[in-house]
């Protein structure tokens, strides 16, 4: 299965790009209500340092997406410690190879990835959000903000990954 890593780090920059229209113009101003911010207490930041760790974090949700929005991964998964696996050599990565030859473009389209972005958002990102706000006495609207930032930018990063991986 020949992939493109790059790929994760392009899946990298969307949770900026998304944010930056999602807590600009789209709900910036709910949203630093909703924190109880000031445009004035958000300044003398170090942006570049800020900028730089989202990024990296960015990029291990990516790559841990993969896993979710390929199913192809599950194979490799179940194979990589064969023996002569790594080595691609051996039953298993011969039985690997083919069955990539045959199945290995199967759901990989970016509406199928959109699906999974879409289901990890609100299947696993939403109730940790909603755990978190309940326990901060943070209102709906708080969790409506992340929660849609979040589900909306898996679902771009879903469909970049299983469409160009």
């Amino acid at each position: 299965m020949e992939m493109n890593y790059y790929i994760l780090l392009i899946a990298a920059i969307i949770p900026m790009i998304i944010g930056f229209v999602w807590y600009g113009p789209l709900f910036g101003n709910a949203w630093m209500k909703e924190m109880g911010f000031t445009k004035e207490s958000l300044e003398g930041q170090n942006m570049a340092k800020v900028f730089i760790l989202s990024y990296i974090f960015s990029f291990l949700i990516a790559f841990f997406l993969q896993f979710i929005v390929i199913h192809q991964m599950g194979i490799f998964q179940t194979l990589i410690n064969e023996p002569g696996f790594n080595e691609q050599t051996g039953e298993a990565f011969t039985y690997f190879q083919d069955f990539v030859g045959k199945y290995g473009d199967r759901f990989r389209t970016f509406h199928h990835g959109v699906i999974h972005g879409i289901m990890s958002g609100v299947v696993f990102v939403l109730p940790i959000l909603s755990i978190i706000a309940m326990f901060e006495k943070r209102s709906f609207k708080y969790v409506a903000i992340n929660a849609g930032y979040w589900i909306v930018t898996l679902a771009i990063m879903g469909g970049i990954i299983c469409q160009w991986l």
